[in-house]
């Protein structure tokens, strides 16, 4: 589609050096786009008080699709530290973008897929019955919601009055009734029945497509009983429109078990922001880690699609660049696949899957070396290097 226009939000760290690459890999499968580039990160909170500058916010607002490549975050002590000395003092708190991003236009779904490519060195390998080693194919996708929970940002450390009073109507909090005010933190987890069953329909949308027999809501209802049991008791709604699909109820720190165990019998998984996190990655993990690891935010009016990995700021100078740009491509065949472009989505990831198999051309992460400008030296390719095979072999 000619005239499209993509939102580039290089970030911080890595990500100035993966998003060129992707954009490298869209233009040579043919892909046609116009690229406008967007502030955000660690410098304009350094520099303008602000990670996420209003211009974004417009650019985003208006041309609604993103690639986006990593950001920075640091603890409170440190952004204040690091901001400049003239913001300093005016009431400026640091937030992080991309979480400021799903909240502003409401991207509550998040997809992060996880799939093994054949021959990868760092796919999971567990020991088979016989006492050989057999390899699982993984092919799950998370849904993690992205826009409530933990992360929704309701959070306080000394709680004004009339939030402590509010709280202290719960039986429980009487635990609590003592603690001073400076002692005492709290973040609340919020779940809304209307983003509980837009993600859900979702899961199992994505499973119906996918010929998945499974939906497993990765919560924890036995005890935080109100929002975990929320999910469930809609994902349990929900599912009687898919009987075809099984509803499966896993624990979270049951299911951190079990991806080791059997991998291969998940399909669709359902989780709210924190468990969504951790359980996306510990899939990514059995598919080759982080530099793998693509995913999607997705909202009704608006989309951004990015790694999964951080910023990774002591790697952004090394010349030549080492980093695996892997996780940024396949996070923009996931674009590729939103806008319709399934043939080209397709076509890169079947490049990607030629140059990993052939196993000539791998970056230090592949190599399993530490990172460092060492890494050239003895063999590992540069970015650089694997976008140019992966270009090859479209």
């Amino acid at each position: 589609m000619p005239g499209r226009k993509i939102v580039t939000m290089p970030g911080d760290g890595i990500g100035k050096v993966v998003l060129p690459e992707a954009v490298r890999v869209l233009d040579a499968v043919g892909f046609e786009a116009e690229y406008v580039h967007a502030d955000i990160g660690w410098e304009f909170w350094v520099k303008e008080g602000n990670p996420l500058p209003q211009r974004t916010l417009d650019l985003l607002t208006e041309h609604r699709l993103g690639l986006f490549g990593a950001i920075t975050s640091k603890p409170k002590t440190e952004a204040d530290r690091e901001l400049s000395r003239e913001l300093k003092d005016k009431g400026h708190v640091y937030y992080s973008p991309i979480v400021g991003l799903r909240q502003h236009f409401n991207l509550d779904i998040c997809l992060r897929p996880c799939r093994t490519f054949k021959g990868n060195p760092l796919n999971f390998v567990r020991k088979a019955a016989d006492g050989g080693t057999e390899e699982p194919v993984v092919d799950v996708a998370i849904f993690r919601q992205n826009t409530e929970g933990l992360y929704a940002g309701v959070e306080w450390t000394d709680p004004p009055p009339e939030v402590r009073k509010a709280l202290e109507t719960h039986p429980k909090m009487a635990a609590f009734k003592d603690v001073p005010g400076p002692d005492l933190a709290v973040s609340t987890r919020i779940f809304t029945r209307g983003a509980c069953r837009r993600i859900v329909e979702a899961a199992f949308e994505y499973a119906r497509k996918k010929g998945y027999r499974s939906v497993t809501v990765c919560e924890k209802p036995n005890v935080i009983r109100e929002t975990s049991g929320m999910m469930l008791e809609t994902a349990r709604t929900v599912q009687k429109d898919y009987p075809d699909i099984e509803l499966w109820n896993t624990n979270i720190d049951a299911q951190m078990m079990w991806l080791t165990k059997n991998p291969e019998d998940y399909g669709a998984i359902v989780s709210g922001n924190m468990f969504g996190d951790i359980v996306s990655d510990g899939f990514a993990g059995l598919v080759g880690g982080l530099g793998f690891a693509c995913s999607g935010n997705i909202g009704e009016t608006c989309a951004i699609f990015e790694p999964t990995h951080g910023s990774a700021p002591k790697y952004e100078n090394l010349d030549p660049p080492i980093v695996n740009p892997m996780a940024m491509i396949l996070s923009a065949c996931m674009m590729l696949d939103h806008v319709g472009e399934t043939d080209k989505a397709a076509r890169i990831r079947g490049a990607i899957a030629a140059v990993i198999e052939e196993g000539k051309v791998r970056t230090y992460d592949m190599m399993k070396l530490p990172g460092g400008p060492d890494v050239i030296k003895q063999g590992a390719a540069t970015t650089t290097q694997v976008t140019d095979a992966v270009i090859a072999n479209l």
